[in-house]
């Protein structure tokens, strides 16, 4: 018989990896930029500091450069925005792909020259 881990267990050992993950990128986005989210321009300092989050352009967690070029500061508000256009992105796919090109066929481009050759 094997003891498999609770549901609970699982769970507080996932938050600990997410919070050692992010602590070495959070600490190192909160140096490199200014405490303000990306989108909406609120600033965070002090308490609501923890409420500014890093975000990952290419949503890789895993894609930590030193330089930051994959992250951004995000406020809670923002990130989550963020997250919902990409899953929405992944779900419905881009409007870009199903957007039609405009039609370029004019029908009456040699009307006045069909018109002259009836007379």
């Amino acid at each position: 018989m094997t003891n498999k881990p609770t549901f609970d267990q699982v769970r507080a050992e996932q938050l600990k990896y997410n919070a050692k993950r992010a602590s070495g990128y959070r600490e190192q986005a909160l140096k490199l930029f200014p405490h303000i989210c990306g989108r909406c321009a609120r600033e965070f300092s002090g308490k609501n500091l923890p409420e500014l989050t890093v975000h990952h352009v290419d949503h890789n967690h895993d894609n930590n450069p030193p330089d930051g070029s994959n992250w951004e500061l995000l406020c809670l508000y923002c990130h989550d925005e963020e997250h919902s256009k990409f899953e929405n992105l992944v779900r419905y796919g881009s409007r870009k792909e199903s957007e039609r090109a405009p039609a370029t066929h004019n029908p009456f481009a040699d009307l006045k020259e069909q018109m002259d050759k009836k007379k």
